[in-house]
């Protein structure tokens, strides 16, 4: 028995309807978005707590934004509440209906959206559905006409295979190893402040933390110290009794993590509580690039270190791997970021900080090649959600002029024409 037919062909009807075109019905349904925030900050808390310590000459052209229809949001459980609400904004402003998937890891933050979020939400419109790989598996047998997926690269090949089969859009938040450059020019103690706190928040488990540090020997010398230091400001002397320090979502990801401390050479930390899910900040040394920390996404609070003994090297290093998700130079030299930034490729960039280029509402966040298709954010979430439909609605009368396009074409006639698409910058062929 199919668990989803009937919920897919209610969002279906009820799309097909046109409900959900109205600026006025969009504007309920991110009202009530709002109010569920409004009304249940305590309860959403700890939740989150308990699972994460142009127009021609004539003519009226215009483009009109349409929804896609029925619109499938898969979300992952690092941020299970932001990145289910985030593009969820996005897909109810566009007008379309939506299947939210959330996480099943993140258990308590995916009974609230599933028992009260639907509460604030026209029903006939909207709907959360429940389960793991196996029926989010069956989940994509069905045809959507969008599909946001949040989460591995993995599990996204898996998304966008599925897609396919219907030729559905995806827009893919994936993730990867993101580089940190760390120039010579530096202050040392700067760069393990900014680094560490980015590198550690929610317990290194966000997909644009700095994944690696590529710098000199030398500077390495001079960092280990200050990330030292940093860290104990932080997090005091014992981390794993911070209120600051988000623990690991679960046992298997702790499993993993642990096997990734017996690379290279412990210089921080390196501390582990099976009990408590617990990774201490770590920073490891003398990793070799064919060891498992440096070929897998670390998604927790380690962070190795790499030796180059040059810009040219560290960049080169950069390019010959997978495009991430986000990468970050630092550099007292402008010139360094600036060729960092000119000569690599990556979802999102930033020059002496951390991941603040995903809090500006005005810039796009999305991957490249291996982290991700498509961006949202900002007004970008509400495009990402809507066709670009072009449209020219062209007056019924004018036939003598129009009918120069028509064969059979004449010297005459396409001289005319010719010279009419030259005047208009070729803003609109064939008049």
């Amino acid at each position: 028995m199919d668990p989803f037919a009937d919920t897919l062909q209610r969002l279906r009807e009820a799309f097909d309807s046109g409900c959900t075109r109205p600026a006025e019905f969009r504007a309920a349904q991110l009202k009530g978005l709002s109010r569920f925030l409004q009304e249940n900050k305590q309860l959403l808390q700890e939740a989150l707590a308990q699972d994460l310590h142009k127009a021609t000459q004539l003519d009226s052209a215009f483009i009109r934004k349409e929804p896609f229809g029925l619109v499938l949001v898969i979300a992952p459980w690092n941020y299970p509440l932001n990145l289910s609400l985030e593009p969820l904004v996005g897909a109810l402003a566009a007008g379309n209906c939506v299947v939210l998937k959330p996480s099943e890891i993140s258990k308590s933050t995916e009974k609230v959206l599933a028992e009260v979020l639907p509460r604030y939400l026209d029903q006939s419109c909207f709907a959360v559905v429940l389960g793991g790989p196996q029926e989010t598996g069956q989940l994509l047998e069905h045809k959507f006409d969008y599909i946001f997926f949040t989460g591995s690269p993995r599990v996204g090949k898996i998304v966008m295979a599925a897609a396919a089969k219907h030729l559905t859009p995806v827009t893919l938040e994936l993730g990867g190893k993101n580089p940190c450059y760390v120039d010579d020019n530096c202050d040392p103690q700067t760069v393990a402040n900014r680094v560490a706190f980015f590198r550690y928040f929610n317990s290194g488990q966000t997909c644009v933390a700095p994944d690696y540090i590529l710098c000199s020997p030398e500077m390495q010398a001079r960092l280990l110290p200050t990330l030292q230091s940093a860290t104990t400001r932080f997090y005091g002397e014992d981390p794993q009794s911070s209120p600051d320090l988000g623990h690991v979502i679960s046992e298997k990801n702790f499993l993993r993590l642990r096997r990734l401390l017996s690379c290279g050479r412990v210089a921080i930390g390196g501390q582990s509580d099976e009990s408590d899910r617990y990774i201490a900040p770590t920073v490891l040394v003398g990793v070799q690039e064919t060891e498992p920390v440096m070929r897998e996404e670390i998604f927790g609070p380690i962070l190795p270190i790499m030796n180059v003994r040059s810009l040219d090297e560290a960049i080169e290093f950069i390019r010959r791997r997978e495009k991430p998700l986000a990468l970050y130079a630092f550099s007292n030299s402008s010139q360094v970021v600036k060729r960092v930034l000119a000569q690599t490729s990556s979802g999102g960039f930033c020059g002496n900080d951390g991941f603040m280029h995903m809090t500006v509402a005005s810039l796009p966040f999305g991957g490249v090649g291996a982290s991700g298709m498509g961006s949202y954010h900002g007004k970008l979430s509400f495009d990402t959600f809507s066709h670009p439909r072009a449209c020219l609605l062209r007056r019924p009368g004018l036939e003598k002029v129009y009918a120069l396009r028509y064969p059979p074409h004449t010297p005459r006639n396409l001289r005319v024409l010719l010279a009419a698409m030259e005047t208009r910058s070729c803003s609109c062929a064939l008049l």
